[in-house]
């Protein structure tokens, strides 16, 4: 199920408020467990069976861990056990295929026969309850958070449906509290519900217009040096309001249950180095690496050296994260190796002595090369678009096509608009936690029409950190 859907929208949200708000508050969490699993069946109900493994699993190492304490061997089993199963389901439901192939193409070297390829389905949104769920057991083995008091709690915190599917990624602790007791006020549900709907918006009137420019970008044999620009900042476009979009649609969603998320994002194209825009950009998984890999590997501890090491791999894994292909591996690489640079120079950009507005820009810039093989096929694909990003291939006549399909007046002005929304230092997230006026309300509620009034015109297109 889709947030931008009329299924969520007409039926799944409002039965789900209506009937939970009419419950005793015992009943909730177990209500919400229920109406998470029948979001997430929706697409395919065998997914909730690996989903429902993972839970239990991880529950009753937590159990342990927590009855038996962190420094006995019973803890230490149940915590690589939780590890070993979490990442274990992870790695063979994503990235089973692409090591197959890898191997086969070694294989095909010297001669010999590829191994069978299995195919598999990958569950969607696996990569991020496998990390909830996995941070729970870390969390209880550190002492940083206490055992769950039930399963139904464990439960609906692995599956609650607003941040299940693409994020942010929350911790045990961050909701641990909130479980046992959690307040339901109308400011805070008046709150969620405009977060919501400026999520909503964004996702409708400018992540897909602007995933469109860049469909047709991508897809072109040879744009010009000025298609592929405008395709790749499309891009960039399309995938900060679509993912911000969705946080912000799950935090407002989980204000009007009563709980707070983290805030995900924080003007990420402001940031003026490459280290600033990672404190800005999926600021979840941002810092759920540092704390669960970087740190444990070292962190900056250990020396430069080792620290670059950490750095590197840290970059590296966050890469796969995303999706089992080189072009998400290269793309963590390139990070990666300018994070090292800025370490190098003091956790400051190759660029800080130029003013502000131009380093901005040429963060900017860097980030969206790197975009580039995030949204290519492959790496050739890849290497063609960079290549009309500067003029080294030359352009067919045939281009002038996509040029008209590009440069349309709702286009234009739809870029234009993210531009803006881009450089204001004020995000949803926290304009939503201020007490509306009756102006407010009202430009709101016509997003929110018009938004509504959009969304049966555009073919289904889910949010693009599903596949993640």
């Amino acid at each position: 199920m889709v947030f931008t859907s009329h299924i969520f929208i007409y039926y799944y949200l409002p039965l789900l408020l209506l009937v939970y708000y009419n419950l005793p508050h015992g009943w909730r969490n177990a209500f919400l467990t229920v109406m998470s699993y029948v979001f997430y069946g929706w697409w395919n109900p065998w997914f909730t069976i690996l989903m429902l493994a993972t839970t239990l699993v991880n529950y009753w190492c937590g159990k342990i861990i927590a009855a038996r304490g962190a420094r006995s061997l019973q803890s230490r089993a149940a915590l690589a056990v939780s590890v070993i199963a979490s990442l274990g389901a992870l790695g063979f439901f994503k990235y089973s295929m692409f090591f197959t192939d890898g191997v086969n193409r070694l294989l095909a070297l010297g001669g010999t026969d590829p191994l069978p390829v299995l195919q598999v389905t990958l569950p969607i949104g696996i990569s991020f309850y496998t990390f909830q769920s996995l941070s729970y057991t870390v969390d209880i083995y550190r002492g940083d958070a206490p055992a769950a008091r039930s399963l139904v709690d464990f439960a609906c915190f692995v599956s609650m449906f607003p941040q299940l599917i693409a994020g942010p990624i929350i911790r045990y602790r961050t909701v641990a509290q909130q479980l046992v007791y959690r307040e339901h006020t109308l400011p805070r549900f008046s709150a969620g519900t405009s977060l919501f709907i400026l999520g909503f918006a964004k996702k409708i009137l400018l992540a897909n217009p602007m995933g469109e420019v860049a469909d047709a970008a991508f897809a072109a044999a040879a744009p010009t040096t000025l298609d592929a620009w405008f395709g790749i900042v499309a891009y960039a476009f399309q995938i900060y309001f679509d993912f911000a979009a969705y946080s912000d649609m799950a935090v407002g969603l989980g204000r009007m249950l009563g709980f707070e998320f983290p805030k995900n994002f924080n003007a990420p194209y402001l940031a003026d180095n490459i280290t600033d825009f990672w404190r800005r950009w999926h600021i979840s998984l941002s810092t759920f690496l540092r704390d669960y890999l970087y740190i444990p590997l070292g962190g900056n501890r250990l020396g430069p050296s080792r620290t670059y090491v950490n750095l590197a791999t840290v970059m590296v894994l966050g890469g796969l994260w995303h999706g089992a292909n080189w072009t998400f591996l290269v793309w963590g690489v390139m990070h990666g190796t300018l994070l090292m640079g800025e370490r190098w120079a003091g956790k400051n950009s190759l660029y800080r002595t130029l003013p502000k507005t131009l380093r901005i820009g040429i963060t900017f810039v860097l980030v969206l090369i790197a975009w580039v093989f995030f949204r290519a096929e492959s790496l050739t694909a890849a290497g063609d678009y960079l290549a009309a990003m500067f003029a080294l291939q030359t352009t067919p006549g045939s281009s002038l096509l996509l040029a008209a399909e590009l440069y349309t007046v709702r286009n234009l002005a739809v870029a234009a608009i993210c531009a803006i929304l881009t450089i204001q230092p004020i995000q949803a997230f926290d304009w939503s936690q201020k007490r509306l006026n009756l102006a407010a309300a009202m430009f709101v509620l016509m997003l929110f029409l018009l938004a509504l009034a959009v969304m049966p015109t555009q073919a289904f297109n889910p949010f693009l950190y599903f596949q993640f």
